[in-house]
């Protein structure tokens, strides 16, 4: 059986609002405070390399995995729900407004300074203070630019690229360039002729 606290995590991951006025966001409120002290120290990057990783681990639902890598600083404001695959590389200076949920698939690449937002209020201002969660996915391979903003319940395809400064409002397609305010396609992926392949 879940305890209150583990209920009401998985309660607002499964897309369910929360009032900011209930005693329900006190519980939201103890994990976000003990999420940012942690961050607070990992940013510092005053330890060791497992020191580093040991600290990250407390913030996140599971432990990175040892190919993929986070760098400092990074920023969360919740942190419990972010989920990382193998071979991830998220880049310096990150947002992860995270309670509704950011998946990354295997081989996703984030840029600097990128903004993954995962809540919103009501349009309706007799109920604006409340907070709707919804999740963010990015699928295998898919490639984020340098201060590109994704807003809540967006997909992005595997394999994607969502060009440096794009503001994406709607799903991106696998194999897509996307670009510009609202983020809109651009082309198709096109595959090198040449084999890169480290030798």
């Amino acid at each position: 059986m879940l305890t209150k606290v583990q209920a009401t995590l998985q309660a607002v991951l499964n897309g369910e609002p929360v009032s900011v006025m209930t005693p329900t966001w006190a519980i939201i409120e103890q994990t976000t405070y003990k999420n940012k002290r942690l961050l607070a120290k990992y940013n510092q990057f005053n330890e060791t390399e497992a020191g580093q990783r040991a600290l990250l681990n407390q913030v996140l639902p599971q432990p990175l995995a040892e190919s993929s890598n986070l760098s400092v600083p990074f920023h969360s404001d919740f942190g419990r729900h972010i989920f990382i695959g193998e071979r991830v590389f998220i880049n310096q200076d990150c947002m992860f407004t995270d309670m509704g949920g950011i998946y990354l698939a295997d081989d996703v690449l984030i840029g600097p300074k990128v903004s993954l937002i995962t809540v919103n209020h009501l349009e309706d201002p007799r109920y604006r203070r409340q907070v709707h969660p919804q999740a963010i996915h990015i699928e295998q391979g898919a490639w984020v630019g340098a201060g590109a903003i994704v807003l809540p319940g967006i997909t992005i395809g595997a394999h994607a690229i969502v060009g440096a400064g794009a503001v994406v409002t709607k799903d991106v397609p696998a194999d897509t360039v996307v670009v510009g305010n609202p983020a809109r396609p651009l082309r198709k992926i096109k595959l090198a002729e040449n084999h890169y392949d480290q030798k």
